[in-house]
């Protein structure tokens, strides 16, 4: 199974902006793990720039994009030596790829993506996607990594999209507001009521929100390929998710209808 694993920055960073190094440990161990087992791993991932934020001791997400690019290029640094330092540990090598809209949107650009992926994937290489931060502008960004990630599972036809995130899946009402909210386990169809569930804001140093993953989930669903939203507290629920058992919340593509 060829499968994209999307983490966004709540999983890797405390609110500090510091690693929060169990979680990252936890996740590479288990994707290393996925990978022994004969799967094709694609880590789509954030935090750059809220790595960035914690390293060069900034009190938030900056506001203004010099300042931003800057955190994401100290930021990116730390991020790829981790996943370079970790995974070495299991054997697996990982590669760096760095994508702006225009990636996607140029078909020149896009085929030559999709080339290089589909040749690291053949070498047995662990790719690492992430928006070219230090130089993406308003237009050109993808705009958010969950978007990202579910461009980069169409691109290279992936079967499964995974998006860990900071909640559960998707739920009836918001979790933090009523605690009596109701986990989505399937969705077969983005209607307005899916979208409206969605709104709401991500966290302090992220840029998603459920409603981006939603968005994602459409994106992917009109290509074939599944999307599961789970919490990536815990990264060994990725063992459940490509075993195909209950975990998260599950949006179905037209492949499977």
């Amino acid at each position: 199974m060829r499968v994209v694993v999307k983490v966004g920055t709540s999983t890797l960073a405390y609110p500090t902006g510091c690693l929060n190094i169990r979680h990252v440990e936890l996740l590479v161990k288990t994707l290393s793990d996925l990978k022994n087992a004969g799967n094709e791993i694609v880590l789509v991932s954030s935090g750059a720039i809220g790595m960035g934020i914690g390293r060069l001791s900034l009190d938030g997400r900056p506001q203004d994009m010099p300042t931003k690019q800057a955190a994401a290029s100290v930021g990116q640094c730390e991020l790829m030596y981790t996943y370079d330092k970790l995974f070495g540990e299991y054997n697996h090598t990982v590669a760096q790829i760095l994508l702006t809209g225009s990636d996607f949107s140029h078909d020149d650009r896009r085929e030559n993506f999709q080339n290089t992926m589909f040749r690291l994937i053949e070498l047995g290489v662990i790719p690492v996607v992430n928006e070219n931060d230090t130089i993406a502008t308003e237009e050109i960004s993808v705009g958010d990594n969950d978007t990202l990630a579910a461009m980069t599972a169409c691109s290279v036809k992936a079967d499964l999209l995974v998006l860990l995130s900071d909640i559960d899946g998707l739920y009836t009402e918001d979790p933090h507001k009523n605690p009596q909210a109701k986990l989505i386990p399937l969705v077969m169809e983005i209607t307005p009521k899916i979208e409206e569930l969605a709104q709401g804001a991500g966290s302090g140093l992220g840029t998603g929100g459920m409603a981006t993953k939603i968005h994602a989930a459409q994106i992917a669903m009109e290509q074939g390929v599944d999307m599961v939203i789970a919490n990536g507290a815990r990264p060994r629920v990725l063992y459940d998710i490509v075993q195909g058992r209950q975990a998260g919340t599950r949006f179905q593509s037209r492949r499977d209808c």
